[in-house]
């Protein structure tokens, strides 16, 4: 039971990266049809709130209710504000702009970027002078280089597509040559974003424990928030409109496992492993939707994009050679703490036989008087 134990959050972190695959594909199929990128995310966020909003309700004992104080508040706030609403906006114009291989792709910068937050903010061990410290710093670098090659250098094309028109706020102000740089530059910012939720999500879980109505409070407020934006940046009502089937699946499996079901299993990552290793399975999720992208979507794949998406992964690796090697240690001193402390308990016993030992005389020598 042990060993399944330890490797049930790499189980569900692989199932949510083939999850994140096939919402990233459905959803950039739907923008390709048509659909409003910013509508997306309300009608994502408000489908997932009725979908897990009564599941944590009827499935929470009295004992393990929490009571949402104004720091919770706060903090599930700002979390959903930076990590949801403002992170899935601008991935859905990267996304749309560049292609679904590039979002993946890029994405994989989020542990960099969490390891130098992370650094930042004291939730990472660093030292200058450590092999793994400078390997994290060297992946991180390679990563983000990488990610620059990957906007910067297209090369030629490997399969053609056409952008037909959309409801992007980019696309129409902008000259075609310049859309794939501001695709990436969409898809980094997203990556920062999701980054910046990752180290929140430790002070929410420590704030709001229960997972379950932390990810129905989450997709709530950012309903509200993605809503307000939608009122003055898309201030028609046709621009609500959802005009075909498939839309509606994809809103549905969006909503359901990609935002319901992925922040539930995120947060119980998060306070179980720790922010980084939250992020170590996103190549996966490239390779998923760089394979099926091509073969469903026949979407723009440039030779930069796989020469920098191969050095993003080698980058990534690197960063989590330093990660390993880091809960190696970490082991070894909890493992040193154990036996120290096991010792200082043996030593405390042996010193009481041997206080009981002294007194025993005394005791027969105060009988044989009586």
């Amino acid at each position: 039971m042990g060993h399944v134990e330890s490797y049930k959050p790499v189980i569900v972190m692989v199932v949510m990266q083939f999850t994140y695959g096939a919402v990233s594909i459905t959803t950039r199929a739907s923008l390709l049809e048509g659909m409003n990128p910013r509508v997306f995310v309300f009608y994502r966020q408000a489908i997932a709130t009725l979908i897990i909003t009564p599941i944590s309700y009827f499935s929470r004992s009295k004992t393990t209710r929490c009571c949402i104080g104004w720091k919770s508040f706060w903090l599930i706030f700002l979390a959903g504000l930076i990590g949801i609403t403002i992170s899935q906006m601008i991935f859905l114009e990267g996304l749309y702009l560049a292609s679904s291989s590039a979002g993946s792709a890029i994405f994989n910068l989020v542990p960099a970027i969490t390891f130098v937050a992370a650094s930042i903010v004291g939730y990472e061990p660093f030292n200058i002078l450590s092999i793994r410290t400078i390997g994290k710093i060297l992946g991180t670098f390679v990563c983000v280089t990488s990610a620059a090659t990957m906007a910067l250098i297209k090369g030629p094309k490997l399969l053609n597509a056409h952008l037909p028109f959309s409801n992007s706020l980019l696309l129409n102000s902008t000259e075609n040559d310049n859309l794939w740089l501001l695709g990436c530059l969409c898809i980094f910012g997203s990556s920062c974003c999701w980054s910046f939720w990752l180290i929140i999500q430790v002070q929410v879980t420590k704030s709001y424990p229960d997972h379950l109505s932390l990810s129905a409070w989450m997709c709530f407020m950012t309903t509200i928030q993605s809503g307000t934006i939608i009122l003055f940046t898309d201030p028609y009502l046709e621009a609500w409109k959802v005009t075909s089937n498939f839309q509606i699946g994809s809103l549905l499996y969006a909503a359901t496992a990609g935002s319901g079901i992925s922040i539930f299993a995120q947060s119980w990552i998060v306070q179980k492993r720790g922010p980084v290793f939250s992020a170590m399975f996103n190549p996966l999720n490239t390779v998923v939707v760089t394979i099926f992208a091509s073969i469903f979507l026949r979407e723009q794949i440039y030779v930069g994009s796989v020469v920098g998406a191969v050095g993003i992964v080698i980058g990534l690796y690197v960063v989590l050679w330093g990660k390993a090697k880091d809960l190696e240690e970490l082991k070894e001193q909890q493992q040193k703490m154990i036996m120290v402390s096991h010792k200082d308990q043996i030593s405390v016993v042996q010193v009481l036989i041997d206080e009981a030992n002294m007194k025993e005389p005394l005791l027969h020598k105060q009988t044989n008087k009586f």
